[in-house]
């Protein structure tokens, strides 16, 4: 995986060949992704397809060689449309007026044809440094702004939540691997989005798979794309989430169910950036930051022979630890009314806060499935509180408060141990519907069915 930053994508638009030729060819030998168009109409529709990093666009074109109305009247779309995007004209030696009527439209800038290669590389590097300087100065305010709710996300107060924030600041810029670990229901898919919004990378995808719901063949496909015929039902040919994060964020959650069979390839493509689709021999590049995250202690799947030692020391270039809830109840209270102030306004509700027996019980609680848990016990009390307030019957959390009386009895479990008894207080919850068990624990059934597996339990013993 590439540690520079992706390369700007910058889109041409103009009606003579040679100059769509000549352009590519000097743009992409300073290394720029180069695309390129012969109308205002095919411009404004690649926009909407691809998101671009500066357009470049004459402003004379076949209807209309002598006013530049044809282009201005482009320019005035691109403003509408995508108002943050520079864009830097070219025009006919002499027809300054003209290019003053686009400054006035909005344009950034002008290149007079004949164009000096010099000059014309210079004015868009500069217009691409400008907007990168705008989006870091945005994105800082924000964090001034937010620091303890990234863009309503990460919600609470506690040290532990401020330091992940200011972890993610110092990260965020650089194209670091980051590994995100915790509990399940913790946030880590939450840590992962605000760490994309605040890279320089916010404005690309942010593409999210989960590795514990697919199979080994499955995962191959999902993440490097496969050409038509590549195995049965590929009736044609389909872009893996590597090639659709291109510029932005891959977020690879749940990756210790990568099989180890398919961790040489995931490291070759995060080392190099470079991959194949199935079925294909042509060799594919990508600019991709990635982000993982994981429940399970991979230095003990390392030492087990199920995780590659050298994908793992890879992956952890930055570790971001989620704590649970139990580590940072300063937060239960924030959480809580965020989702009540979510799920009042989704349902329509009159509900209008927590009575104090409501706080305690929410306080007290253990919360083994952390926020997700708490995100379900909110929702349901919203829906059933006869009331305005709820109340410690409507978030119905007595199990969970029980739990918190007697914790020497975990004192002494392995991680594994743990986990088994976790997941068979779940499936005794839910009579052992592994589905909502599945839901419960915050894993989907599939990753579930092979914990059962690896722990020997059988869902109906462990409902009796």
């Amino acid at each position: 995986m590439s540690t520079a930053t992706a390369s700007p994508r910058i889109l041409i638009a103009d009606d003579q060949d040679d100059v769509l030729r000549a352009l590519r060819m000097l743009l992409k030998d300073e290394g720029f992704v180069v695309g390129t168009v012969s109308s205002p109409k095919d411009a404004l529709a690649q926009l909407a397809e691809q998101p671009q990093d500066l357009l470049l666009a004459d402003l004379n074109y076949t209807r209309d060689t002598t006013s530049g109305e044809e282009g201005l009247e482009l320019l005035r779309e691109v403003r509408d449309r995508h108002p943050e995007l520079p864009v830097v004209v070219m025009t006919a030696y002499g027809n300054v007026d003209v290019a003053v009527k686009a400054l006035q439209e909005g344009a950034r800038d002008f290149i007079e044809k004949p164009w000096d290669n010099v000059r014309l590389v210079n004015v868009l590097r500069a217009q691409l440094d400008l907007s990168a300087a705008r989006r870091r100065e945005h994105a800082l305010s924000e964090t001034l702004r937010d620091l303890q709710g990234r863009k309503g996300r990460l919600v609470g107060s506690s040290p532990a939540l401020t330091e992940i924030l200011e972890l993610i600041d110092r990260v965020a810029d650089s194209d670091a691997t980051v590994l995100i670990t915790g509990e399940n229901g913790v946030g880590k898919g939450v840590v992962a989005t605000a760490l994309h919004e605040a890279s320089g990378r916010a404005d690309r995808p942010l593409v999210t798979v989960d590795m514990g719901t697919l199979s080994g063949g499955l995962i191959e496909a999902e993440l490097f794309g496969h050409e038509a015929g590549a195995f049965t039902d590929a009736k044609g040919e389909r872009a893996g989430r590597f090639e659709v994060a291109d510029g932005g964020t891959l977020f690879l959650d749940e990756i210790a169910n990568c099989p180890i069979e398919q961790q040489a390839r995931l490291l070759r493509v995060i080392e190099s950036g470079e991959f194949e689709r199935l079925g294909s021999s042509v060799t594919r590049r990508v600019d991709v930051r990635l982000a993982c995250a994981t429940n399970a202690d991979l230095q003990a799947e390392v030492e087990a022979g199920r995780f590659r030692e050298d994908l793992y020391y890879r992956l952890n270039t930055v570790e971001i630890r989620v704590p649970p809830l139990r580590d940072r109840r300063e937060d239960i209270r924030s959480l809580a009314e965020h989702f009540l102030a979510r799920f009042r306004t989704k349902y329509r509700r009159e509900t209008v806060g927590f009575s104090d027996g409501a706080e305690a019980a929410l306080l007290a609680a253990a919360l083994p499935g952390n926020v997700r848990e708490l995100a379900h016990a909110v929702e349901r009390a919203v829906l059933l509180a006869p009331g305005p307030r709820v109340t410690a019957a409507d978030l119905r959390l007595g199990d969970s408060t029980r739990e918190t009386a007697q914790p020497s009895d975990w004192d002494d479990l392995t991680l594994d141990d743990a986990e088994k008894r976790v997941i068979q207080r779940a499936l005794q919850r839910h009579d052992g519907n592994v589905r909502e068990a599945a839901r419960q624990l915050g894993v989907s059934r599939s990753a579930l069915y092979r914990r059962l597996e690896r722990h020997g339990i059988d869902p109906s013993g462990a409902a009796t």
